[in-house]
């Protein structure tokens, strides 16, 4: 199997929050016809294959300038042609001289061939031969890549190199579509770079590889048996080494290239699920280890398809293999079953697990690669966006969650700079002892890890039962059980326990009102089937389960589709126990030519439904509407018998701040409260009872150009944009407050700004509170890369504040595994769909308490009026309840006494 299959490729979505400024001057792919920077001059990508002249594949870099030029942090890196995900490193070291060429060593597909000339670079990068992306960066990390033609400007890429059917290229990819057994290589026309693949490359069958020296082939051995003038001394045995020398003790072997032979005893082996190796360590080694005087590693991943299946744990083995490090993991190559040799175990100490804690940085990780670990203390789960596909889950070491550095220190300061760090010292991947992509189509068989066998919640603690292998992969550190695992693995048999965090309610916010946001996922009740053009992501039997594009629809392929999305949304909602909710990405019919309320009113009969009465209305759309609006809307939904409307609603129509965003949307409301005396109707709305909210949904942070460009400062895209649509809404709030004749203003919504972001600044130096962090500061409404924050917030104004009893964000969304939605759950043998609330989204609503004088019973989470609630047994401050509760109870005593 090519090394490139062996290693688990991260989503895209999580790549690109790993992305580094680039570390020298060269960053775009820009056309470089003059011959002033460096360029790949050749590909050679069927190495090993029959007919081949060399065994391994090749890039060769060609610098045409007069200086040598330095490529320490660079590196060259490969995509798979279909891939939009983040592409495999090799690392640069050294320069590339004047008018002369860099060789960079890669895989190979098999042992035919000569030996490359001696490379400047030993890579584990294995392209396709016919299809693929190369790149030559100028950043060690991965890059993130557009799908489609990579313009100047792209930063990181140098130069970049798209061949066959690869989806990324300059121009167009260059033209392959010899078999692998013919030999041949993509070589460019001389070292200028028109920026087009296909014009600068051609497939040549003259292979030529050079290196830095100039040398084109290996040096010949004056004592190789094989020359005529020698009569035949053997050659120079493999030094044997232990493994701490073949590690040292730098994140570097000084052995790599060369081979060696080291003893060791097997303590995780990895025959089948991609790794194709297992792992040696050196006897007697582990225990309590002091990392202090512990600089060099005593263990070694085997990378060898040839004997993989030969051992097993507990072998005492003597290995003779190339050494070489791949993505930053040393590995020991053992091309071939000669290479092992098995030693007698009697008498031979077993290596025991070292009982540490994680170690915060990369040079003790870098002392303990490979070997066995019991870890010790507490660990949190952080992340499980990747584990449906990977099988892997992100945890963090302590009772924390790793946290968005904006979400708790302003951006760009030493305090967010302390939290990155923070968390890139207690972050560590708990992966499952393969590189198995579950929702491909040839392991969609395989039920997937960890998920199988219960929740895998993000903020549930995992606890540790068996030892694991702290190894490096995809750049980062991971925990390997000591055998591959799959869903089909008894959960006794796993090395980890999660616990169950999972709430069935939110927690008792008090008050006698209460108002929740929600972002419901693209809810559209027109499915794609409704449509024409859309296309879709399918499941593993091929049926469309969401709109991928083509069309205007964002939600549901078709009514099947549409019904198990809709009955998980209708039970969170009704869960929530509030009478207010603010919507967020709910469609706007009114683009499908329908009544613009077309959709809210149909998640309201749903709504309805579940209730068996008539419970649910919403806020109608106003009369003056935008002069353009997005596709999707913002709504307000509420409970008839709890409140009331007064007035109508009203958009912000009148701003450009909100072009690329969805307009707010005010609504005041004031309680319902009966007229004494029986059928009496309803009292009219009393002043002091009314509150006004405005529905929010802020532009996103993916995307943006000029002012709007991603600043690297931790806030992402679009945040002018942003800034500009606070200030907006604090206009908007202060006419709707004269309007409605109330200050008593809740602002909730998607905004699309973690808690100490420039727009939240805003909102607070306008005399808002944002009720998230300041009443519930150990819960967060979002996971973004492995990191939490709050994108959902909840503002009230200073008149506002005071009536608020309690608040809560209700975890049921945004820590639950993606393969848990509703278009995502039936993409492996375990379907992993739940008609329960867990994952209606991937926000968490955030519940509000507020008391009012005119209310007497706050609802309870389900649906309808309930007990009085306890203001101030929540997490939230107990305002003016007490009194209001009490005089709410009298009032409950007397209708039950009189009818």
């Amino acid at each position: 199997m090519p090394n490139h299959m062996r290693r688990t490729v991260l989503c895209a979505t999580v790549a690109a929050t790993l992305v580094a400024a680039p570390l020298v001057s060269v960053s775009t792919a820009s056309a470089n016809a003059a011959g002033t920077g460096l360029v790949i001059g050749e590909a050679y990508l069927k190495g090993g294959s029959a007919n081949q002249p060399f065994t391994n594949k090749f890039v060769e870099i060609a610098n045409p300038t007069d200086a040598a030029v330095s490529v320490d942090g660079w590196s060259v890196q490969y995509r798979s042609a279909t891939s939009t995900g983040a592409p495999a490193v090799g690392r640069l070291a050294g320069s590339v001289p004047a008018h002369g060429t860099y060789l960079v060593q890669m895989g190979s597909n098999g042992t035919n061939g000569e030996q490359l000339p001696e490379p400047d670079a030993v890579t584990g990068l294995n392209p396709s031969g016919s299809t693929g992306t190369l790149v030559l960066s100028d950043q060690a990390t991965a890059l993130s890549l557009p799908s489609g033609a990579v313009t100047a400007g792209t930063p990181g890429v140098v130069d970049l190199l798209g061949y066959g059917t690869s989806n990324t290229f300059e121009t167009a990819a260059a033209s392959t579509g010899t078999a692998n057994a013919v030999p041949d290589a993509l070589t460019r026309a001389g070292t200028t770079d028109t920026d087009s693949n296909t014009a600068d490359f051609a497939l040549t069958s003259t292979v030529t590889p050079e290196n830095a020296a100039g040398d084109t082939t290996q040096p010949t051995d004056p004592t190789d048996p094989t020359d005529p003038t020698d009569p035949g001394t053997p050659t120079t045995p493999a030094e044997q080494v232990t493994i701490a020398q073949l590690q040292g003790t730098t994140d570097t072997s000084p052995y790599v290239g060369k081979t060696v032979r080291t003893d060791g005893v097997v303590t995780a082996v990895y025959a089948t699920g991609g790794f194709n190796g297992y792992t040696i360590q050196t006897a007697g080694t582990g225990g309590a280890v002091d990392l202090t005087k512990h600089t060099a590693s005593d263990a070694v991943f085997v990378y060898s398809a040839a004997t993989a299946a030969k051992v097993a744990i507990g072998d005492v083995v003597r290995l003779t293999g190339t050494v070489s490090e791949f993505n930053g993991l040393t590995e020991l190559t053992v091309s071939s079953t000669g290479g092992l040799e098995q030693l007698p175990t009697d008498g031979v100490a077993k290596p025991v697990p070292a009982t540490l804690t994680l170690p915060r940085t990369d040079a003790q990780r870098e002392s303990l690669e490979s070997m066995l670990i019991a870890p010790q203390g507490d660990y949190t789960v952080a992340d499980n966006y990747t584990t449906n596909q990977y099988g892997e889950v992100v945890l963090a070491s302590g009772e924390q969650r790793l946290l968005q550095p904006t979400e708790v220190a302003r951006p760009g300061s030493a305090e967010a700079a302390a939290v990155a760090a923070d968390n890139a010292a207690r972050r560590v991947t708990l992966d499952d002892g393969a590189s198995t992509n579950f929702l491909s189509a040839a392991n969609q068989s395989i039920p997937v890890s960890w998920l199988t066998q219960g929740p895998v919640t993000v903020g549930a603690a995992a606890t540790f039962d068996e030892p694991v292998v702290l190894d490096h992969r995809n750049d980062s550190w991971k925990f390997q059980p000591t055998a591959p695992i799959t869903g089909a693995t008894p959960a006794a048999d796993l090395p980890v326990a999660f616990s169950d965090v999972r709430t069935a309610a939110p927690e008792n916010v008090g008050g006698d009102v209460r108002l929740a946001g929600f972002n419901v996922l693209n809810y559209f009740p027109t499915t794609g089937d409704q449509l024409t053009g859309c296309t879709y992501y399918t499941d593993r039997d091929g049926d469309p389960v969401t709109v991928k594009g083509g069309c205007d629809a964002r939600g549901a392929a078709n009514a099947d589709d549409l019904a198990r999305q809709q009955v998980k949304i209708v039970k969170a909602i009704n869960g929530l126990g509030a009478d207010v909710v603010s919507l967020e990405e709910i469609e706007n019919s009114a683009r499908f030519g329908q009544d613009r309320d077309a959709a809210v009113a149909t998640l309201v009969a749903a709504l309805n439904d579940a209730t068996g009465k008539d419970t649910w209305a919403y806020a109608k759309s106003p009369a003056e509407l935008p002069a353009s609006e997005d596709v999707i809307r913002l709504a307000l939904i509420y409970k008839q018998d709890r409140v009331q409307p007064v007035g109508g609603s009203t958009i912000l129509t009148d701003s450009d701040a909100f072009a690329n965003a969805r307009q707010p949307l005010a609504q005041a409301f004031a309680p319902v409260v009966a007229k004494p005396g029986k059928g009496k109707g309803v009292e009219k709305p009393k002043k002091a009872d009314t509150f006004l909210v405005i529905a929010n949904h802020f532009k996103s942070k993916g995307s943006g150009t000029g002012a709007d460009a991603d600043q690297g400062d931790g806030q992402g895209a679009s945040n002018a944009s942003r800034v500009a649509q606070s200030k907006a809404l604090v206009a908007f709030s202060t006419a709707m407050q004269k309007t409605s004749g109330t200050d008593k203003v809740f602002m909730l919504g998607d905004f699309n700004a973690y808690s100490r972001e420039d727009p939240v600044q805003v909102l607070d130096d306008a005399g808002y509170t944002d009720l998230g962090p300041t009443e519930d500061p150990t819960e967060w409404s979002y996971v973004f890369g492995g990191l939490s924050g709050s994108l959902d917030h909840v503002f009230a104004s200073k008149a506002a504040l005071r009536t608020v009893t309690g608040v809560d964000i209700w975890n049921i969304n945004s820590v639950e595994s993606v393969g848990l939605e509703y278009s995502r759950h039936d993409y492996n043998a375990t379907d992993l769909y739940r008609d329960d609330v867990y994952r209606a989204s991937d926000h968490d609503p955030i519940l509000v308490g507020i008391d009012l004088p005119g209310v007497g019973q706050p609802g309870k989470p389900g649906d309808g009026p309930g007990k009085p609630g306890k203001p101030g047994d929540g997490h939230g401050h107990a305002g003016a309840g007490p009194v209001a509760a009490a005089i709410a109870a009298l009032i409950a005593w007397l209708r039950g006494l009189f009818g």
